[in-house]
Parts: structure tokens; C-alpha cells; sequence
């Protein structure tokens, strides 16, 4: 969702335009006020207020020039510190746009709220999860880590590739590889095993456990695209991989470790319990 934004829309009380470097200071400041909530739009920030960007920002302000909120334009919509007034200015400003997001994610009522007002336009969502506990750690886990666990290596990716397909087609329904996506899927996944940041328990050539290390920001680190081989689940793996993820995440990355989970994962929910994570806000998501 990059081309044929709108950068100037106006309404009674609001201004929305397009966020520009010299709004990074108030951005990053709106961000903070959760700054696990909002880990992913703010780590997002410098790549996004470039001019010419292919994803950007939408900030609806105030009279007095005061940013209120904003949402993040990618491939998904992320919503940041909004209320009513806000979305539905910026809303106002997303249904001129000519490519639409895949999806919208953040905290629930930001994003349920901002859909009630764009779904007339933009076409009945494919899924609606309205319910996804965020949870958070700040210390060390409460049970021993996987020893096994450890950063997947560049020439790994052959091995680790199919258990990232067979995390997303199980999350999302739809396979990364299909629509011809299959190329930039696979420079994705090596884009985050050359940075460090895809962890796995791996026999014999084969990912028994994953996880990576998604957006990181202001302190916060956001794991991602947690997966146990199905023949290995129900025996603790999930328990002892998150805890050597945590281990590793707060030593490498930032000292606060937060994810999202669908609240009716019942089994992942009791893993990361037992690791010590606890429930800091929910989220919701609508895949298009």
C-alpha cells in the first residue's frame, strides 16, 4: 500500500496530512506514551518519514498544530494514540487512497474503530480477530530456557524457510509464497536471519522450535512468529524455547519483551504464562 496517498485533508477540528522528518520529535513522543503497544509503528519512524518513502505516516493534528494521533501505511494500517475524532479524520483521508492495506493490527479499540468507519468502503473483512491479549516481560524468565536454542546461520535458510511458510499459512490461512511473493518472502526471511534476529532449535536439518525478533524500539522488543514442529508439540518445547528467547532478546535487543497472541491459542497463552509473561493491553486485527 504505497502509491496514491493523500497528503492534505482537513475536516470542522482536525488537520490530517502526511508526517515529514520535521514531526519526528512529536511522533516519537506520541509513540511513547506505550511504548510496548506502539513498538512497531516506532521503530518504524525512520524509515517512514523520508520524503518519497514507500510506507509512511498520517498525523492528524489539532488547531494549534498539536500532533493527536497518527497511523502507519504499509502493507498494514497500525493506529497510534487515536481517539474517535482522530480516526475518523484519518479515515477521511484513507478512503482517497488508491491502494489499500492487507491489513489493520493495534490496540483494539483504535482498530475496530477505525474499521467500523472504512469497512462501507473498503469491502467486508476476510477475519476479524477482535481479541489478542499483548503481553510483556521485563525480567528473567521463570523456567530454564532451551539450550539449544540460537541464531540461525545465513546458509540455514533452506532448512528454517519452510518452518516461517508453515507458521504464516497456519496464522494467517494464506500461504507468503502465493500471488507470486514467493522472492520476496524468501529476501525477507534472509533479511532477518542476516541481522540476527531469527532464533531456532533445529535437528537434523529440521526447525523444531522458532521465533524471531521482530520490531525493536524506546526500550521494547516484539517477538514474532513463534512455531513448534507439530510433532514436537505438547512437550514443553514452547514453554523452554520462549524462555531462551526472552533470555537472548533481553541481553541482545531491549530489556522489555512483549508479543501478541489470538486469546483462543489457550496453549501458547499457558507457555508464555509460565515463562512469566503477563498481559499489558489487547490488540486487535482485520485481515482484508
Amino acid at each position: 500500500m504505497t502509491a496514491g496517498h493523500s497528503d492534505d485533508v482537513r475536516t470542522d477540528s482536525l488537520h490530517v496530512r502526511r508526517l515529514a522528518t520535521t514531526d519526528e520529535q512529536a511522533l516519537r513522543h506520541l509513540c511513547r506514551l506505550d511504548s510496548v503497544a506502539n513498538c512497531f509503528a516506532h521503530s518504524r519512524i525512520d524509515a517512514s518519514l523520508r520524503p518519497n518513502a514507500p510506507t509512511y505516516f498520517l498525523g492528524s493534528f489539532a488547531a494549534d498544530g498539536e500532533l493527536r494521533g497518527a497511523v502507519y501505511i504499509g502493507a498494514n494500517l497500525v493506529p497510534v494514540g487515536t481517539d474517535n475524532d482522530d480516526r475518523r479524520a484519518i479515515a477521511a483521508a484513507l478512503d482517497a487512497l488508491t491502494a489499500r492495506a492487507a491489513s489493520l493490527t493495534g490496540p483494539r479499540d483504535a482498530v475496530l474503530g477505525l474499521w467500523s468507519l472504512l469497512e462501507s468502503r473498503w469491502g467486508v473483512a476476510r477475519e476479524v480477530r477482535e481479541d489478542q491479549p499483548v503481553l510483556v516481560i521485563d525480567q528473567q524468565p521463570s523456567v530454564a530456557p532451551l539450550t539449544q536454542l540460537r541464531p540461525v546461520m545465513p546458509h540455514e535458510i533452506e532448512d528454517f524457510l519452510p518452518a516461517c511458510v508453515a507458521m504464516f499459512t497456519e496464522e494467517v490461512g494464506v500461504s507468503p509464497l502465493a500471488n507470486g511473493m514467493a522472492a520476496a518472502y524468501h529476501a525477507r526471511v534472509s533479511e532477518t536471519i542476516r541481522a540476527g534476529r531469527a532464533l531456532a532449535f533445529m535437528q537434523d536439518g529440521v526447525v523444531v522450535f522458532k521465533a524471531e525478533i521482530g520490531s525493536v524500539a524506546d526500550g521494547v522488543c516484539q517477538i514474532q512468529g513463534v512455531w513448534v514442529h507439530p510433532d514436537w508439540r505438547g512437550r514443553g518445547v514452547a514453554t523452554a524455547g520462549m524462555a531462551a528467547v526472552v533470555q537472548h532478546a533481553r541481553e541482545k535487543f531491549a530489556p522489555v519483551v512483549s508479543l501478541y497472541v489470538n486469546h483462543y491459542n489457550e496453549a501458547a497463552r499457558k507457555a508464555y504464562s509460565r515463562v512469566g509473561f503477563r498481559q499489558h493491553t489487547t490488540f486487535a486485527t482485520i485481515h482484508r
